[in-house]
């Protein structure tokens, strides 16, 4: 059987990594992680200062290409090879990752749902919502401890792209979601789909 795909989209600090570890913590190593930031293009010739004035909340701003391709690869069975991307200097780092194949497979990030090739390519889409005012003071706290950023810059980042782009290309992809919850720490969203990968993970080891 080949691996079970599940997407987890939605606004920036909305709780999609909360969910995403949860899951990833109730069934360990049966469940691979991919995340779609680790796939934002690498801009290695532009200085530092243009880089941060990007827009990396536009579809454009991901090598989506790339990230269908390796979903590919891991549903066929083969390992590959996952950039990473560094935060603090808005660019992709010159490690990888390992990824190896597993029975399920989490993608997660903002823009999982908004490109149509990629979301044939998931079994289950989920999208993650939350308070907007709620979205924002988590992604303040989150990339002021976790990515080297200042308050200001966060601000201004939010209302000249992250807020605009949400409202054109993530809000509207919960309409393609087969489970929409409201926070990452929604009990009884959390146990539907852990029955689900349970109840596929149980069909696996039967085989």
């Amino acid at each position: 059987m080949a691996p079970f795909i599940i997407g987890i989209a939605g606004g920036t600090g909305s709780g999609k990594s909360t969910f995403t570890r949860r899951l990833k913590a109730e069934f360990g190593d049966r469940v691979t992680v991919m995340y779609y930031d680790n796939y934002y293009k690498a801009h290695h010739d532009i200085p530092l200062e243009q880089r941060r004035e990007l827009n990396y909340d536009h579809p454009d701003a991901f090598e989506t290409d790339l990230l269908i391709h390796d979903i590919r690869e891991l549903r066929a069975g083969r390992s590959i090879l996952c950039p990473v991307y560094d935060y603090s200097v808005h660019d992709r780092s010159d490690e990888t990752i390992r990824v190896d194949p597993a029975d399920v497979i989490l993608i997660e990030g903002i823009m999982v749902l908004q490109n149509e090739e990629l979301r044939k390519l998931l079994d289950i889409r989920v999208y993650v919502e939350a308070d907007a005012d709620e979205r924002i003071l988590r992604r303040v706290i989150r990339d002021v401890k976790e990515r080297g950023r200042d308050v200001e810059g966060i601000a201004i980042q939010y209302l000249t792209t992250v807020k605009p782009m949400h409202y054109l290309y993530v809000e509207p992809t919960k309409a393609t979601a087969d489970i929409v919850i409201n926070s990452g720490l929604n009990d009884v969203a959390f146990d539907l789909v852990k029955t689900k990968i349970r109840n596929l993970l149980d069909r696996k080891s039967g085989e």
